[in-house]
């Protein structure tokens, strides 16, 4: 039982000045990211719509299955829509100023194993790169594109390997995916922290709750990664759900200090405001973890909760060897 993605770098060097306002840098990337791929991958009768959801090509098109997937039947709590196949690690970019000749880059984790949508999202990133971005429109240049590592084991620690180079304008046909194991984990201590690095929102029987308890946050995990997996990768994963859901149930929250911190965004498309906001601060859980902890670290890349698309639910797993070592 595994986990397959790509962790992918973008790296640039700005030949404008570049503004990421603070708190908006993963909105200016989603945005503008939208707006290109759709004008590189629709008809043009589609690009002048504005919903692509009413295409008749749409089960064709990459950019309806990448940025507008509809769900085909009832899905699972809190998935009207599938999720989009991507989140955005941009936040050091928030308040930066890039002047040209400076290096920056941002991460993307793509959990489409399809080859063409990682070619596409190349394609995207070097044209919006081209045509500027930030509130200034300061043009930049697409380098390289790395696969990163990840991994806390050899045989999970894939070296980096690139992906893509301008020098070449060529994509490496070595673009093989990484691999996490799901399988529950011996070595798995009794008691770890939870940190919320970006704004967190949990639903639970329709509403946002205001406290983790590990029994929603890891069914939350556990149905992302999931429909993840089997929408955009290997396919199914035979599960034991409500087996799974009762031992996570067994896992205590021992403390809790999370603070609620407002965040918005504008839509490029439609030009409304709206909130992605949420929870951040740490959680501690103490109980029998080796069932879950693979999946909790699997979360660092896919985000958990409402909006991770946008950045949200990143999340840091700390193991007890460090709580001790520091003193909690």
């Amino acid at each position: 039982m595994d986990f397959q993605f790509y962790p992918l770098r973008f790296e640039f060097v700005g030949l404008d000045s570049i503004f990421f306002p603070p708190g908006k840098a993963t909105n200016v990337l989603r945005g503008a990211l939208g707006t290109i791929f759709r004008g590189i991958a629709c008809v043009p009768e589609c690009r002048r719509s504005a919903d692509s959801r009413h295409c008749e090509i749409r089960h064709l098109c990459p950019y309806a299955a990448v940025f507008e997937p509809v769900a085909q039947g009832p899905g699972p709590s809190g998935f009207a829509d599938p999720p989009r196949p991507f989140v955005f690690r941009a936040g050091h970019l928030d308040g930066r100023a890039i002047r040209p000749g400076d290096p920056f880059h941002f991460d993307l984790n793509l959990f489409s194993l399809d080859p063409d949508t990682l070619a596409y999202f190349v394609l995207t990133f070097a044209a919006l790169a081209r045509e500027g971005l930030g509130p200034s429109r300061g043009k930049a240049e697409l380098r390289t594109v790395r696969r990163l590592p990840v991994g806390k084991t050899p045989a999970g620690h894939l070296p980096g390997a690139t992906l893509y180079s301008a020098s070449t304008h060529t994509m490496s046909s070595l673009a093989e995916p990484v691999t996490l194991s799901l399988e529950p984990d011996p070595t798995a201590p009794p008691r770890i922290r939870v940190e919320f690095v970006t704004p967190l929102e949990l639903k639970q029987i329709h509403r946002v709750v205001d406290r983790p308890e590990f029994g929603v946050l890891f069914a939350r995990i556990r149905d992302r990664i999931a429909n993840l997996r089997k929408l955009y990768g290997a396919g199914p994963l035979e599960l034991d759900f409500q087996g799974s859901n009762e031992r996570a149930a067994l896992v205590r929250m021992t403390d809790c200090r999370m603070r609620r911190e407002e965040r918005d965004r504008r839509s490029s498309r439609t030009g409304q405001t709206h909130s992605i906001g949420g929870f951040v601060g740490t959680a501690e859980y103490e109980g029998d973890l080796a069932e879950f902890l693979p999946w909790l670290e699997a979360a660092r890349y896919t985000g958990v909760g409402r909006q991770a698309v946008w950045g949200k639910g990143e999340i840091i797993v700390v193991g007890q060897a460090f709580l001790s070592a520091t003193g909690f």
